[in-house]
């Protein structure tokens, strides 16, 4: 192998394969992302690749290892739990088994870099831990040369689901309840994973020390989940809020909330499996690890950074969770507002405006139109896929009732509710909801 192999990272658009593909490029190694899609912000080389990762076969797969030379594949692919467009069989152990039949039909040495999961396998109960253990199981039994890192708690100059959810208790006056605070949490800084790699990637193909490992990637000195929060507090500067305990019941309907609105294209922090897997805890032994590469773990106040949070780091962490409220809110506005003026008020509807001279005849479909407008707002928002449509229409729309209302009924502008003053507020959270919609 070459002083400074081709990498291929599979997963490139997600919180480790990200880091990993940019920190080995710095370090000289030529570095192929390989992911479903980017966000606009992440395309920043060539060499990063749009496919359908989990659509190719084993013959595409050694084509594009062969095409490209590679002599190290990482495997950074991973999903929560299963939802509309995502499994955990096909994304932990169908692609592993896809990967290691095109290893064997590419022609090529290749290394395999698998990212997976600390913990041990009898404490696996969700389909997450379960399929991510089985594809472990398939990589230990075939003959090419691997290396399983089991990383803890990954803390990352960025922020995705759990990690951006630890950000955002720091940042709040929130706080968990004390048993799950002292689970056991040891995390790892995303420099450490990269550094590890990067040295694996280095090592002789035939160096039997390093041909079939299995690492725990994290701090070795303990750590509870409880602590990292407490980190971040004192990054954000606030270690001395006073703080509410989360009831466990709100976690609980947290987590059936967040199940629910991931069938509808959302990925939220809160789950179901984020619960259970907070409370197995994040452990290992990194000594292995340590020992082998001669790597010093990032002690979890350098993880963090010795240095306050930046005013961006501030506000990403206070509307993290404030932006699902916003989204909910908006999409109950919408459908019980045009719900409620079509199957409930509606004769009341048409009398807004019949006595201001407006024929029946064009008064009566003309609140339902508007009403089945408002309630097809409230739906297209619910919906991951289209909420930045759904936005941009409420937006227009509610621009529309107020220009409508100047011209037509401009007397509704003083009734003693005040309904069309209140729409200028609504447009601006809907311009916030709006401006929130990036997830990478």
């Amino acid at each position: 192998m070459t002083a400074y192999p081709r990498i291929l990272v599979l997963g490139a658009s997600g919180l480790i394969g990200r880091y990993l593909t940019d920190d080995l490029r710095r370090r000289g190694f030529v570095t192929i992302g390989l992911a479903r899609a980017f966000s606009a912000s992440q395309r920043m080389s060539p060499l990063d690749i749009e496919l359908p990762i989990m659509a190719l076969d084993p013959s595409a797969l050694a084509g594009l290892i062969r095409a490209h030379e590679i002599d190290v594949v990482v495997n950074g692919l991973g999903v929560l739990q299963d939802g509309p467009g995502s499994s955990t069989d096909a994304v932990h152990r169908d692609i592993v088994a896809r990967l290691l039949a095109a290893f064997a039909a590419c022609g090529r040495n290749v290394r395999f870099v698998h990212i997976s999961i600390p913990g041990a396998a009898e404490e696996d109960h969700t389909a997450f831990a379960t399929t991510k253990r089985e594809a472990e199981r398939l990589i230990a039994a075939s003959e090419f040369p691997y290396a399983i890192l089991r990383p803890g708690f990954v803390i990352a100059p960025t922020a995705y689901g759990g990690s951006a959810m630890v950000r955002a208790l720091a940042a709040l006056p929130l706080d968990l309840p004390a048993k799950d605070a002292a689970t056991p949490f040891q995390p790892v800084a995303a420099a450490d994973i990269a550094a590890t790699v990067a040295w694996l990637a280095t090592r002789p193909i035939d160096d039997e020390t390093t041909r079939a490992v299995s690492w725990d990637l994290m701090q070795p000195q303990p750590v509870t989940l409880g602590d990292v929060i407490g980190g971040f507090r004192r990054s954000f500067g606030t270690v001395q809020w006073p703080r509410i305990a989360l009831p466990l019941t709100v976690l609980k309907l947290g987590a059936v909330a967040g199940d629910l609105s991931s069938w509808l294209g959302w990925r939220p922090p809160i789950r179901t499996t984020a619960i259970a897997e907070l409370r197995r805890g994040v452990r290992g032994d990194p000594q292995p690890w340590i020992a082998a590469t001669g790597l010093t773990p990032t002690p979890l106040a350098d993880a963090i950074g010795g240095h306050g949070a930046s005013i961006q780091d501030k506000w990403f962490a206070r509307l993290f969770l404030v932006k699902a409220l916003i989204i909910t809110s908006l999409v109950l506005f919408w459908i019980a507002s045009g719900s409620i003026a079509l199957f409930v008020s509606f004769p009341a509807t048409t009398a807004i405006l019949t006595t201001r001279g407006w024929p029946e005849g064009f008064a009566i479909p003309f609140a339902a139109i508007t009403s089945m407008m408002d309630i097809s707002v409230g739906v297209l928002i619910a919906f991951r896929r289209t909420a930045v449509f759904g936005l941009i229409a409420g937006i227009v729309v509610s621009l529309g009732y107020m220009a409508g209302c100047a011209l037509l009924t401009p007397d509704l502008w003083l009734e003693p509710l005040g309904a069309l003053v209140k729409t200028g507020p609504a447009i601006v959270l809907m311009l916030v909801a709006l401006l929130t919609m990036d997830n990478r």
